[in-house]
């Protein structure tokens, strides 16, 4: 073996043998940094290579299964999210915009795992012992197996995590930390790959869970490589508006768990609380008898959601209307609106049309369209929707209302919360509550959609 000079793109990993502006392998412009590497005295190409790097062919018959218990952090939402706990030896990236509440999630979630009598490391690149402090008073956090360091030298806290063997540790933050291998600015691209690259390392050998909590850009995507979320187990965001109280935590990769599942809580004085019944948190404040709002049924993973789709019409306005949405594709928005507007004969082309999802939540599935598409004629024709009616239900580009899988876990959120008349496909119309106290209006065309919500 022998030290080479090769240089390799930050967004794709490729490796070169000179820089280059642009990546020949992704198109990126200035991602192509300098590295030392170890390689092969036999040529070929240039490649990272571990120190104890093992590379035995093993029949996977013979590979053991991994039976160890998940941890429970005691805070059931964000366990829900993580599919049951946090798996030993696992890494998972966190990310969500600056203040939204990473720091005080997972400080809550150490400290519950401490009182439990697991050792648990906080490892912040950010803050000071005494900022630290004065966030655990403040959210009560207390346990001797709680330990902390303040620390942004990667070679350091890895000795450290050595020496205290956590069962889940956080490092706060990767964009915070360097390592003396590399000769980068800490933050940089170089850095963050080769910082979370010898965690990655270090927690597989090991025995603990390791959180990474990670900076957002402007655009809300991960700082750094992109080759980070392809490393780590799983990338959870934390989502919010600002001077909004509620918080949404989505899991977006998971290896050892669903992808849709959402956690949800509400941030208050003493730290962030646990929603139990998200349903009720987002139909609170619905008004009632106002034109523009129905109410529609999602599934999150394997969670069941009631929320408020919002839809304003106003115009005619000279030229093309303005097409606004706020947690609603903007695609499926194109699309519902050329359905009405051939098949209701409505005319849409000049109207300014504002669309909401209440309360941070993502109606994107098809199973929504029949709602924002009734949130919109409410608005239009200035009608209300009568009160307890559910929407739900697919639009097809012919005008046809297809079925929606798990109907009958929707429904039966909806009945549990008192609403008694349900709008949805004449084919999921088997699925409907069998009650007298329940109406079931079974539709097959959209034209057949005004007469369901008005009459």
């Amino acid at each position: 073996m022998k030290n080479e000079t090769v240089f390799i793109c930050a967004e794709c990993g490729k490796q070169l043998l000179k820089w280059m502006g642009r990546c020949p392998g992704c198109g990126q412009w200035n991602t192509i940094g300098e590295k030392q590497v170890s390689v092969s005295k036999g040529g070929g190409p240039a490649r990272v290579v571990s120190p104890d790097e093992q590379n035995d062919l093993m029949c996977l018959s013979e590979v053991q299964s991994l039976h160890e218990p998940r941890l429970n952090t005691g805070i059931h939402e964000l366990d829900r999210v993580l599919g049951g706990g946090v798996v030993r030896r696992s890494v998972i990236l966190v990310g969500g915009d600056p203040g939204i509440g990473k720091t005080t999630l997972l400080m809550q979630a150490l400290g519950l795992l401490s009182r439990k009598g697991e050792k648990v490391l906080y490892v912040s690149g950010e803050e000071s012992f005494e900022q630290l402090k004065l966030r655990a008073d403040r959210l009560g956090l207390a346990g001797n197996g709680f330990l902390v360091l303040v620390e942004n030298e990667l070679e350091t806290i890895l000795d450290k995590v050595s020496q205290a063997a956590p069962s889940v540790m956080v490092l706060d933050s990767v964009q915070s930390v360097f390592s003396r291998a590399s000769d980068s600015h800490p933050g940089s691209p170089m850095q963050i790959r080769e910082v979370a690259g010898r965690l990655l390392q270090t927690t597989k050998r090991g025995s603990a869970g390791c959180f990474i909590v990670g900076h957002v850009t402007k655009d809300g995507d991960l700082a750094g490589p992109k080759l980070l979320e392809h490393m780590v187990d799983a990338v959870l965001y934390f989502e919010g508006e600002r001077g909004h109280p509620y918080r949404i935590l989505r899991a977006v990769k998971n290896r050892f768990g669903s992808v849709s599942e959402i956690g949800v809580f509400e941030m208050t004085d003493a730290g962030l609380s646990e929603v139990a019944n998200p349903s009720e948190l987002f139909l609170s404040e619905r008004p009632r008898d106002a034109s523009g709002s129905a109410v529609t049924a999602l599934v999150e993973g394997t969670r069941p959601i009631l929320a408020e789709v919002q839809a304003l019409v106003t115009g005619p306005v000279p030229g093309q209307g303005r097409r606004t949405c706020i947690g609603i594709d903007a695609q499926r928005l194109a699309l519902i609106i050329a359905v009405m507007e051939k098949k209701l004969g409505l005319v849409l082309g000049d109207q300014n049309i504002f669309l909401n999802a209440v309360g941070g939540i993502r109606a994107i599935e098809p199973a929504t369209d029949l709602a924002i598409a009734a949130a919109m004629l409410s608005s239009f024709l200035d009608k209300s929707i009568p009160s307890g009616t559910l929407v739900f239900g697919e639009i097809g580009l012919a005008g046809e209302i297809r079925s929606v899988s798990r109907a009958s876990a929707r429904l039966h959120e909806a009945s549990r919360l008192g609403y008694t008349r349900i709008v949805g496909p004449v084919s999921n119309l088997d699925q409907f509550p069998k009650s007298r106290e329940v109406v079931g209006i079974g539709i097959s065309r959209i034209r057949e959609l005004g007469a369901a919500l008005f009459e």
